[in-house]
């Protein structure tokens, strides 16, 4: 038996009605949504940004204004349109009278919020930055603007005056005195008081209170100021600086923090004080480089060297160089400072673009005594292992005689016991039986445990002589603090690292054990300065290294107070020890400019790091358009120990004054593999380190 007619077989004429019925009913819900959007009667069109991620949709996009969005949708603002079928957030740049697009707009949804949060200046530089780094404009407005939170905006409405009184500097005199041993200080701050955009890179003397002088110079501005420090203890230290410098001159705080740990609420209430002109200074980290000040005349960047201030999100740019694109394009002054001396900075000056601003030689002779465990025969005579010894007696015998006078910091370079462990005959390093992990000890008295597993072993037996001695090659803060305590048992002794960091010490004799970047700043500057295990720091494979280590010997040094010492413990033939011995910062990152000159490595050339999968990286060298004289380097493995398939790395390198180029080269490739959905590549542009 055949099987019954379909009812479709039966009504072929139906199923083409239905889609005919459907297609005109969407037609009309169209026609009837267009009618219900009146449009504004001036200016009908805006210009929106959206806010996703997609590489090839960083361009504007027109929409209509309703007219019942015309007061509330002005530019800056943020919006809520309707995009390819889904909700997107965006912001209004500018409104138009008309639109290239020839068909019928979609509207604006809504406004969310009534705040102007990206002004012109921070949107001009969102995109200068985003050309700089290869990346897009959605990614630099998430660093540089932060999420809206509707309390503290509504809060901060029904506070803040109308109008905002004007904000001014502080009368002449405090900053020219502050800034007395430094030369051409006095013709650098004249100049920033007239409104001129004097430029200078700044290295002071061992126990300057760096902060102190950021401050008067920021208050001896005449309008914005913008400064940017590595992590909260320095933003600390700026603003108890800022708060008694404005108090001595007579003035309520003009300053405002922009940090992370302020949390989302008064992080946003700061920003809207900025915004409205309510504080003509900001304060913060790295993201602070895009604060919304007005008439911007200087920004500050303190200790440029720190890896913190290079962002970890795309598009990756570094603080130093978001604040002097600022600078440029907004026509206002720079500030480049730190104990050391970056290449970067060193490029400022000998390019012409900044001036050297430092301390006379004979203040800096005095400010402290530098010396190196060992470096002369007497010290030889008294100890003749001065040199190999890790804590020789030279280090004994300064910590009690400054513990006399106050607190003494000794910097120790690992963090913890005792990270690594080998056997005590013959040295191998000591590993996990189970999955070869390194062992190391947590504290004075737990087993030998493994690093990667965690597995106890309190029987482990060295594999090549059986020995079941262990010793550690290298040692953390909380054993370095310990020995400290047994040699000097009636000293106290504390430790600053990892999950606890002391931000300030007070002044009173004591040993503060320290991991680099985790000191605390005593109360009026350390009694002496002991630097550990030099050649830790020196035994790191990167491009940084010996650039890395003078940087935080030199800020370890820097908390000693004026006529303190500092001792070395480490190679005193070293170009980088003899560097802090002397003080040279200036000659050093001359050295190690020339150095990365000869080998055609940043400053003077460009790059740009791509990682991704293998097929991924030749596809976007095969898309890549590299300008002329661009040099390929790779692909390489990422890292070769790890498992299959660990991504590789690609290294685009050309001379500086094709930088613009490159730049541009791979914003078009990020633009065409988004728009084909190709496996994602990373792409870094003049990355902090390789």
């Amino acid at each position: 038996m055949s099987p019954p007619p379909h009812p479709a077989d039966e009504q072929p004429d139906l199923l083409p009605g239905l889609a005919g019925v459907r297609e005109a009913k969407a037609r009309a819900t169209r026609a009837r949504n267009a009618v219900q959007v009146t449009p504004a009667e001036t200016e009908p069109v805006a210009r929106v940004l959206l806010d996703l991620p997609p590489a090839h949709l960083d361009r504007v996009f027109d929409f209509a204004v309703p007219a019942k969005l015309d007061a509330s949708a002005r530019p800056g603002v943020r919006v809520k349109v309707r995009f390819a079928g889904q909700d997107a957030d965006g912001w209004l740049l500018e409104r138009c009278a008309t639109s290239e697009h020839a068909g019928v707009l979609a509207p604006i949804k809504r406004v969310v919020g009534a705040e102007r949060v990206l002004t012109p200046a921070v949107a001009a530089l969102a995109e200068e930055v985003a050309r700089r780094y290869a990346g897009t404009r959605a990614d630099v407005l998430r660093l540089a603007v932060p999420p809206r939170h509707a309390t503290a905006e509504a809060e901060e409405a029904q506070v803040r005056p109308d109008p905002v009184p004007p904000l001014r500097p502080v009368p002449a005199g405090a900053a020219e005195q502050a800034w007395g041993a430094h030369e051409h200080a006095a013709a650098w701050l004249g100049h920033l008081r007239a409104g001129g955009a004097p430029r200078a890179v700044w290295s002071p003397p061992p126990g300057t209170d760096w902060a102190v002088l950021v401050a008067e110079a920021a208050l001896a501005s005449p309008g914005g100021v913008v400064v940017c420090a590595p992590d909260g203890k320095d933003v600390a230290r700026l603003d108890a600086a800022l708060t008694a410098a404005a108090e001595r001159a007579g003035s309520a705080p003009q300053h405002a923090l922009l940090t992370a740990d302020l949390g989302p609420a008064v992080r946003y209430r700061h920003f809207l004080r900025l915004l409205h002109g309510q504080a003509r200074i900001a304060v913060g980290t790295r993201a602070a480089a895009f604060a919304p000040v007005a008439d911007l005349s200087l920004v500050v960047v303190w200790d440029d060297g720190d890896d913190l201030l290079s962002e970890p999100r795309a598009p990756y740019p570094h603080a130093r160089e978001v604040l002097l694109l600022r600078a440029e394009s907004e026509g206002a002054a720079a500030l480049v400072g730190g104990f050391a001396r970056t290449v970067e900075a060193d490029h400022l000056v000998r390019s012409g673009w900044a001036h050297e601003l430092g301390a006379r030689r004979d203040v800096v002779r005095a400010a402290a005594r530098i010396e190196v465990a060992g470096a002369s025969e007497h010290d030889l005579l008294r100890d003749p292992h001065a040199r190999t010894a890790r804590m020789p007696q030279q280090v004994h015998h300064l910590l009690r005689d400054a513990l006399e006078h106050g607190p003494v910091l000794v910097q120790n370079p690992r963090a913890g016991y005792a990270a690594t462990l080998a056997c005590e005959r013959c040295r191998t390093p000591a590993r996990c039986p189970a999955c070869t992990g390194p062992l190391r000890l947590t504290g004075p008295t737990t087993p030998p445990a493994c690093g990667w597993c965690g597995a106890e072993q309190p029987a482990w037996a060295c594999p090549e002589c059986g020995d079941h001695g262990l010793r550690a090659p290298v040692l953390g803060q909380a054993r370095t603090a310990e020995e400290i305590g047994r040699a000097l048992p009636r000293a106290r002794v504390r430790t600053s690292a990892g999950d606890h960091v002391l931000h300030t010490v007070p002044d009173r004799p004591q040993v503060v054990v320290a991991t680099p970047g985790a000191e605390p700043v005593a109360e009026h500057g350390y009694a002496a300065v002991v630097l550990l295990d030099a050649w830790l720091l020196l035994a790191r494979p990167d491009l940084r290294t010996e650039e890395e280590a003078l940087r935080r010997w030199a800020n370890a040094a820097g908390l000693v107070r004026p006529g303190g010492r500092v001792l070395v413990v480490g190679d005193a033939a070293h170009p980088a020890v003899q560097a802090l011995v002397r003080w040279d910062m200036a000659g050093f990152a001359a050295r190690e400019a020339a150095s990365r000159g000869e080998a055609h490595l940043p400053p003077v050339s460009r790059l740009a790091v791509l990682t991704g999968g293998a097929g991924a990286l030749d596809d976007a060298l095969v898309l890549l358009d590299a300008p002329e004289g661009a040099e390929v380097l790779g692909p390489v493995p990422v890292d070769p120990l790890a498992g299959e398939d660990p991504g590789h790395r690609v290294v685009v390198r050309v001379p500086r004054s094709r930088g613009a180029a490159l730049s541009a080269a791979l914003g078009d490739l990020q633009r065409v593999r988004s728009a084909r959905k190709l496996e994602p590549v990373r792409i870094q542009v003049d990355p902090y380190s390789l």
